[in-house]
């Protein structure tokens, strides 16, 4: 029989990334949660905390998080069917999701906002491309994620959510200095361009598909969504904008785009734990606020 005390120790050190901080959290001392982890571990016979700054879990202690913060969930779903325990109202579970940076300064804070008011819940947002946000989830880190993967990650179910439209832009004045003779292989691979981070292929992925294959452009490296606006819009390079914030700049001639074949769709999908109590509330919340944003397509579930 697990004790949950020291489990919750445990989870709260991971989630948290530091003793001081779960300490906090738990209203204990840091050596109070120390010899937490340390007794779990002794009852495990290995090391479930690589204590180091952010911690994080070995695997044994992510199986052992997950094993917690499942029978929080499960104790969360039954205080809700059963109103009579409501006067020893469980503390609410805190999510962890791993979500794009685009869709969360595009349509995902709504989705975020919606589930906060119709769920006992906190969210514990993790930030990564959607070509990796999988590896979150298959690693057992996060509970649900938003990702470039159609396939679903065993013991998930895969949802398409539809496609984030971009838009290769440069302000007018970039343009002229840049793109006086066209947008083409050479000028492609002489301009700079706005690069989110060594994950991000959007720009190389587009230049590809404009004939400019291998290219290696001056780089700037902007690890925000808004800088990437923001950094276009001052002329310091041209980068693939999510279109619903540039749509307003591109009206009034702000910005414009690269040629008439300036637009790329990335389809994304929401992968939920089928385990997960709330995974149908959570899924709907999620679809609904990606409906009202991203372009829909057909696909089905998966």
């Amino acid at each position: 029989m697990f004790d949950y005390a020291l489990l919750n120790a445990l989870a709260t050190v991971v989630r948290e990334g530091s003793f001081e901080r779960a300490a906090r959290a738990l209203h204990l001392t840091p050596s109070a949660v120390s010899q937490r982890v340390r007794l779990l571990e002794e009852r495990c016979g290995q090391v479930l905390v690589v204590r180091e700054l952010p911690t994080r879990a070995t695997s044994a202690g992510l199986a052992l998080c997950r094993h917690a913060e499942e029978v929080a969930l499960l104790e969360q779903a039954l205080h809700q069917r059963l109103p009579g325990l409501a006067g020893e109202a469980a503390a609410p579970v805190t999510l962890p999701l791993a979500v794009n940076a685009d869709s969360l300064a595009t349509w995902f804070v709504p989705a975020a906002a919606a589930v906060a008011a119709s769920l006992p819940v906190l969210l514990d947002v993790h930030l990564e491309d959607q070509e990796h946000t999988a590896d979150h989830l298959r690693a057992g880190q996060v509970v649900a994620a938003i990702t470039a993967l159609a396939k679903p990650v065993p013991g998930c179910r895969s949802v398409p959510l539809g496609a984030l439209r971009y838009v290769a832009t440069a302000s007018p004045a970039f343009m002229a200095r840049h793109f006086a003779d066209g947008v083409n292989a050479s000028a492609l691979a002489a301009a700079p361009c706005l690069t989110f981070s060594r994950r991000d292929r959007l720009q190389a992925q587009w230049m590809e598909q404009q004939g400019a294959v291998n290219a290696s452009p001056p780089t700037h490296w902007l690890p925000a969504t808004q800088a990437f606006v923001d950094a276009s819009l001052a002329g310091l390079g041209w980068g693939m904008n999510p279109e619903p914030l540039v749509r307003a700049a591109l009206a009034d001639g702000r910005l414009v785009a690269l040629g008439p074949q300036a637009e790329w769709r990335v389809p994304l999908y929401w992968q939920c734990r089928q385990s997960l109590p709330m995974a149908a509330e959570l899924t709907a919340h999620v679809v609904a606020a990606a409906s009202s944003v991203l372009v829909q397509t057909d696909e089905p579930v998966r």
